[in-house]
């Protein structure tokens, strides 16, 4: 275990740990909004893209409520912001199970539930990867899994739900699991404490403040690359089947089989990734994930596309969005040290709430999806050239050799 945490008794770590995966899975939850855009439209009589666009603000809602998590836990604590997520989660889904009208719906399942769950995934996250230095990619492959599996889990939870009680209670009852899912786990963590700064040959590691990292090149160039890593996999991801339909004529049914194609290959890019990123260097495993997604987007682009290459193209994108997602929050901590990671993520984390409307955004401004798959290749090509060119912020020097021990 690290010097740093040498106070704290090795069960500490591990139940929090585990709360936090009990978190996420919950947290994971809002990812199963799509089963309920049909019902929602017949109740308020409003056009299904109206309230899918609740689901555009949720993802807003979470980024914003990520890159403040960190001020929230240095004044409250990680336990009690966690409890605070899961209590205003409930309040959003009692609130949507009333909602009357559009904005309503949008105010509570897009505003306030996006909110709860930023609040609490990438603080949790970030703390939780504090407790284990020394195996970062593996714990951010757990925790983020498990985030994966909640949408996963929560499908079939409501999806049952739905079948045997009305739209209302179900979100109701949702809320109510998620709530108790959320407070079980966040009383089972606890603080990270500070971390030492770490020396090796190449001199001493030190944490950056925020506002240190964002005087620092690097740090745009990380965040240029997570914008375009989520805004080519929420993009995809989201009109998947619609492209399936219109440029490889799949009926329906069919096309909609690239829902569970996206579902194993976003888990496998988490874990297959999450667990590289603790045996090479991680800016290099984010270069791999922008080869895997320009392979995708290039048969989207330049080939007949075929049943057997669309499953494959999705496959790649959602590979290389689960991936990234999971290995960025070690990477940031490679570059700019772990006592300030959630705030030094956290603005990079806005990247993943601009991508997930700028996508939808230019489509819909230039129409079809050649613009767009040109845009996303394009950008993904820059951000490949900018990962092999970047290099970690220079280190301090030691003032004196450190003597090692025979």
């Amino acid at each position: 275990m690290s010097t740093s945490t040498a106070p704290f008794s090795s069960r500490t770590r591990w139940l929090t740990l585990a709360g936090t995966v009990v978190m996420q899975f919950a947290l994971g939850s809002v990812y199963t909004w799509s089963l309920f855009n049909g019902k929602l439209s017949a109740k308020l009589d409003e056009p299904i893209s109206q309230v899918a666009f609740s689901f555009g603000l949720l993802s807003l809602g979470l980024a914003i409520a990520s890159s403040v998590a960190g001020k929230l836990q240095e004044r409250f604590g990680v336990r009690n912001v966690a409890i605070g997520a899961g209590i205003l989660m409930a309040i959003g889904f009692y609130l949507t199970a009333h909602a009357s009208n559009i904005y309503l719906l949008w105010l509570s399942a897009g505003v306030l539930v996006g909110l709860a769950d930023g609040a609490g995934y990438l603080m949790s996250l970030s703390n939780c990867v504090k407790w284990f230095p020394e195996r970062k990619g593996v714990i951010s492959a757990c925790a983020i899994g498990a985030y994966g599996l909640g949408s996963l889990g929560f499908k079939f939870i409501c999806g049952y739900l739905l079948s045997v009680t009305s739209l209302e209670n179900t979100f109701i009852i949702w809320g109510a699991m998620a709530m108790t899912m959320i407070i079980i786990g966040a009383l089972m963590m606890t603080d990270a404490p500070a971390q030492q700064p770490t020396q090796n040959a190449l001199g001493t590691t030190r944490d950056y403040t925020l506002a240190e990292s964002m005087r620092l090149p690097q740090y745009w160039m990380l965040a240029l690359m997570f914008l375009t890593a989520c805004m080519s996999g929420l993009y995809i991801i989201g009109v998947a089947k619609d492209i399936g339909e219109s440029l490889v004529h799949l009926t329906s049914q069919t096309a909609a089989n690239a829902v569970t194609v996206i579902a194993i290959a976003n888990l496998s890019g988490r874990l297959v990734l999450g667990v590289l990123s603790d045996k090479m260097a991680r800016i290099r495993v984010i270069s791999l994930a922008q080869i895997v997604s320009l392979a995708g987007m290039s048969l989207l682009l330049f080939t007949q596309m075929s049943e057997t290459s669309f499953y494959l193209s999705v496959a790649c994108v959602a590979f290389s969005f689960g991936g990234t997602i999971t290995v960025y929050p070690s990477l940031v901590s490679d570059f700019f040290g772990l006592n300030n990671l959630t705030k030094n993520y956290g603005v990079i984390y806005l990247g993943f709430g601009i991508g997930s409307v700028l996508g939808s955004l230019i489509a819909s401004l230039f129409g079809g999806f050649t613009v767009i798959f040109s845009l996303i290749a394009t950008l993904l090509t820059l951000s490949l050239a900018m990962s092999l060119l970047i290099r970690q912020p220079a280190r301090e020097r030691h003032a004196q050799p450190v003597l090692q021990r025979g």
